[in-house]
Parts: structure tokens; sequence; C-alpha cells
């Protein structure tokens, strides 16, 4: 369960209407009554329902939710329903609409990652990483976990990660004192450790690393990595940069057991419909 706060929801309302909603209180309809319907124009994962929901809630408005993030919808199914006030509908139904479209944007395409990559192997992991877009992050975790996908680590503080950016800081003590070392302040972490080349891989191996993160090879780069290292290595092989739906299935064939992505965050945004309809008047004063 992801726990999205509701100051967090307020706050995305109170971006877009920090004094209310100008052309509601113009008009004077703003104690009138109506209902909003979400419907999907797209087949889609939809993701963020209950934030949408929640969002309406603190506006006023009673809500009826129809599906749950990580569920299927086709074009014209209702996604969630909801009725109030028409200045609590109508300041909240396009951010609601907003996050709903793009949430399910980012679900969708790691739906679609996913399955491309277990129709070859059903066993492999599709992990997503850190790299969403800045101030998003719980969302988009979220949203590639209800598209299938895991999370390969929340940020820097939840895992152990050496980079090559890392190596450039080692004073010369090289890639096995700093596995060494990191296993020795973390024994309770597994060591990954990120390669550019099929050497660094296989040193990586024996010196130890959990799971070695190949960055950017070509799916049979990483096969060549998985047949050298053979099937007794403790070392976990994860392909890594450049995985998408397009060539998630060769990845899958190469024998890594892993893929790394970050594909999914720059999805084009699922679209849903939105219909709102007044059902009563009240007397203007």
């Amino acid at each position: 369960m992801f726990l999205i706060d509701d100051h967090i929801l307020l706050a995305m309302v109170r971006e877009d209407a920090p004094y209310g909603d100008q052309t509601t209180r113009s008009l004077a309809c703003g104690k009138d009554r109506g209902h909003v319907l979400f419907r999907a124009r797209d087949p889609m994962v939809v993701c963020a329902v209950e934030e949408a929901a929640r969002m309406l809630e603190l506006l006023g408005c009673a809500v009826d939710v129809a599906c749950a993030s990580g569920d299927r919808r086709e074009p014209g199914d209702l996604i969630l329903a909801a009725k109030g006030r028409a200045d609590g509908l109508l300041t909240g139904w396009k951010v609601a609409q907003t996050l709903l479209e793009w949430a399910s944007g980012v679900a969708t395409a790691a739906d679609r990652l996913v399955t491309a990559a277990r129709a070859v192997n059903a066993e492999v992991v599709v992990a997503c990483t850190r790299k969403a877009i800045p101030g998003t992050r719980a969302m988009s975790l979220k949203a590639v976990t209800s598209g299938g996908a895991s999370i390969h680590r929340t940020g820097l503080s939840d895992t152990i990660l050496l980079f090559p950016e890392h190596r450039a800081f080692d004073d010369g003590i090289g890639l096995q004192a700093q596995i060494r070392t990191l296993r020795a302040a973390c024994p309770e972490r597994s060591v990954v450790v990120e390669v550019t080349s099929h050497d660094e891989a296989l040193a990586a191996a024996q010196y130890g690393a959990d799971v070695v993160q190949l960055e950017k090879f070509t799916p049979e780069g990483v096969a060549a990595v998985v047949a050298a290292l053979g099937p007794d290595s403790r070392a976990r092989i994860a392909a890594a940069g450049g995985v998408n739906a397009t060539n998630a299935a060769a990845y899958a064939s190469s024998g890594a057991p892993v893929l790394v992505t970050s594909a999914p965050y720059y999805a084009k945004p699922c679209d849903v419909a939105v219909s709102v309809a007044a059902v009563e008047k009240c007397s203007k004063r």
C-alpha cells in the first residue's frame, strides 16, 4: 500500500486553485449540485483511482469508486463517479483527471513492458529505478507496481549500489577492496555493482558482488556475460539501461533474471473522459 497524505493531495488542488475557482465564483453556481463521471477512453491499466477519489472527498464530494489501481479498463468503462456541490466538483475534477491520466499512462507502460518480457521468460523480473520525475516518486512507484513491475530501489538510502561514479573516488584501493568495504559496513545488505564492460562484469562477480548490473549492454552482450559466469555463479545479473517494451523480449531471452528500467516513467498519459452534469439548481442571491 502506498500512502499519499491528504496534504499532498490538497497541495495539488491548491496549486491549481489557490484562491478558489474564479469562473465558478463569478457565475454564482457553487452551491448547485451535480455529478461527474470518469471513464476510460483508452484501454489502460488504471492507477491513482484512490488518490483522485480522496481528492474529491477532501473537496466535499461523495465518491463511488468503480475499480482499483492495477485494474484493467476498456474504452467506456467507468473508473469513478462523484457527486456534490458544483464548487467542489469544478475545483477538483481537472486535477483528479490529470493525475489519473498520468499515473495510468505509467502503469500501462509498465504492464506492456512486463508482458513483453514475460512472454519470453515467465520468471523474469522487471524492476523500475529511482529515476522518476522529481517530486513524483511515491505516485510513480505506485504506478509501476500497479502495472506489474517491481521496485529496483526507492532511493539512495535503501540499497547498496556501487556505481562507476563511486569508483572514481576509490583512492586507488580498487573494486575488490570497495566491495569488501561495503560488505563490512553493511553486512545485511546485498552489494550491487554496476559495470560497463564484459571484463568488469566478470571481475565484479569474482570479487563477491551479489548482483552485477550491466549498464547499456546489448542483449547479446548480456547473454555473453551470463554464459561466461555459468550456472554456478552466485552473482545475479541485472540488465539495465535502455530496456523498454520494444526490446524487453530480447533482454528477457538473454538469461538475465532482472531487467532494470526507467522507461515507464516517461510514458504518454492515458486518456480519461470526464463528464459533468448539474442535478440540482440552487437559487442565486
